[in-house]
């Protein structure tokens, strides 16, 4: 009876034996095959072996990444080489880590899964390096290439009439969100290799329908029509025949502002030689002071103001004023204020 128990017990260790012989022995012809279910980057590389893996890897992961990544911002189009960009990717460490998946659980669950055809579901990144450096060469280009500064709406008044030049928006390429985007490009085997290039839309701070509040009141002085033109708002208001400075003592050109005002204003004649006798005086108002009933002064010395030499008026009889008729010079007086803009043209 014992003999019969001991060949038995004898018999099913065999067996054991034989059997854990058998399932170290198919655990090891696989330890370097992939599980069914594992992927890649997306790639399916179950059931190939290690080498089988690389290739196919090598060829659908590494292959599209060496493709260029595109920009655009409509007809414009900006290239990421791979030569710039100097994408690798290490295959083989994808793949070992593909197989070490492969072999997660014991022995016998990973021959009982691959006896009964089993899956393992798990998907390996792959470890893909570039040189970010070419990324902000490329974010650099079509900074330079698409942004643009705002530009201010204006008014030209060199022509002798009031010209509006009109706003222009500006641009800017929303730097962070493209360097994100070529990034992810750059890194996904499986994505699109282009890119649309996001801006954000910049406003002028004064544009074309807000110019004329910034213009009140404009006088405008044209030496060679003699006329001084009163703008508001930048439409005109009215216009005045005027007397400007004579050859030698030019009213001067430019851009200036009414520094001062004053009625029946006194007259400090200047130390120049044409003043003879007066030079360095002060004249009150009267009969022998040429600046009547208004003044405005625009710069070192030079104003408008009213004349009874009304026949002067649409020439160049000053000594570098502005002459107006009286009546007209009180008119205009009325409808500036100090710091009122005067181009001289």
């Amino acid at each position: 009876m014992r003999s019969k128990t001991f060949i038995a017990v004898a018999a099913v260790l065999l067996v054991l034996l034989v059997a854990a012989g058998g399932v170290y022995a198919y655990d090891s012809s696989r330890e370097d095959r992939i599980a069914d279910g594992v992927t890649i980057a997306g790639v399916d590389v179950g059931g190939l072996s290690a080498s089988q893996a690389r290739s196919k890897v090598h060829a659908e992961v590494a292959g599209p990444l060496r493709r260029p990544v595109v920009a655009r911002y409509r007809h414009h189009r900006y290239t990421l080489t791979p030569k710039t960009s100097r994408v690798t990717v290490d295959v083989d460490s994808s793949v070992r880590a593909a197989v070490e998946r492969s072999r997660d659980g014991g022995i016998f669950s990973r021959t009982v899964r691959g006896l009964t055809g089993g899956d393992v579901e798990a998907e390996v990144d792959p470890s893909v390096d570039y040189d970010a450096r070419g990324v902000s060469r490329l974010v650099d280009r079509v900074r330079s290439g698409l942004d643009r500064e705002p530009v201010d709406a204006r008014v030209d008044f060199a022509g002798g009439t009031v010209d509006r030049v009109a706003s222009h928006e500006g641009m800017q390429v929303r730097s962070g969100t493209l360097r994100r985007q070529v990034t992810e490009a750059l890194v996904s085997p499986t994505g699109t290799r282009h890119v649309r290039i996001r801006v954000r839309h910049v406003d002028p701070d004064v544009t074309t329908g807000e110019l004329a509040k910034h213009y009140p009141t404009v006088v405008m002085v044209n030496r060679g029509a003699f006329q001084l033109s009163l703008y508001k708002h930048l439409k005109l208001e009215k216009s005045y025949p005027v007397a400007v400075g004579q050859i030698g003592l030019e009213t001067p050109a430019g851009r200036y502002t009414i520094q001062n005002k004053a009625e029946n204003p006194v007259w400090n004649v200047p130390n120049s030689a044409w003043a003879g006798s007066l030079a360095g005086t002060a004249v009150p108002p009267g009969p022998s002071n040429p600046l009547k009933a208004r003044w405005m002064g625009i710069y070192n010395g030079a104003g408008i103001h009213g004349t009874d030499s009304i026949g002067s008026l649409g020439s160049a009889a000053s000594h570098g004023c502005v002459r107006m008729a009286i009546p007209d010079v009180i008119d205009l007086y009325d409808r500036v204020d100090v710091g009122t803009p005067v181009y001289v043209l």
